[in-house]
């Protein structure tokens, strides 16, 4: 009679455990080849790729926006070093008008180019800031300065017409 503690026994039962476990057989295994696997493998990471490049491509291509002109706010009622706040192009697009010491006004949107926060001008250290990961914009060009954001903000393109100024566009 043979231990059931022996080296032999305890094999077999192991044997018989991972058979129940595992029960596919030997003859199974030729469903589905080494090859025919990497065949798949290799198919599948081509075709995502190839559609992330036609994704890329067709987000670089450009689309001519026809945006209206909207009135933002008269000339005079312009404050140097303050910002002031509007919707543009459309009624959720926040924006914001700066008028900066010797340089003019510019226009920016106001949603931050890392995850979309909103931008606010700080008028003391001179700088668009973004309060959700400390992203600082440059106010004269837009570019970023410190923080995660790595593009600049999108400029609105600004149209003086009699006593008004007008956002008339945008570039990305």
């Amino acid at each position: 009679m043979s231990d059931v503690n022996s080296p032999v026994a305890r094999l077999a039962n192991v044997v018989s455990r991972w058979r129940n476990e595992f029960p596919y057989h030997w003859d199974a295994d030729d469903l589905v080849s080494r090859r025919e696997l990497l065949n798949f493998t290799v198919y599948t990471s081509g075709a995502l790729f190839a559609a992330t490049a036609l994704l890329t491509v067709l987000g670089l291509i450009e689309r001519p926006a026809a945006l209206p002109a909207q009135p933002i706010v008269p000339i005079d009622q312009i404050v140097e070093g303050k910002p002031i706040y509007f919707r543009y192009p459309g009624p959720d697009d926040e924006a914001v008008l700066l008028k900066l010491p010797n340089r003019g006004l510019v226009a920016y949107s106001q949603k931050c180019t890392h995850l979309s926060c909103a931008v606010y001008y700080q008028a003391v250290q001179a700088r668009l800031f973004c309060p959700c990961h400390e992203g600082v914009f440059d106010p004269v060009t837009g570019d970023p300065v410190a923080g995660p954001p790595q593009r600049p903000l999108p400029r609105i393109i600004l149209q003086q017409r009699g006593n008004l100024i007008y956002a008339v566009g945008r570039q990305p």
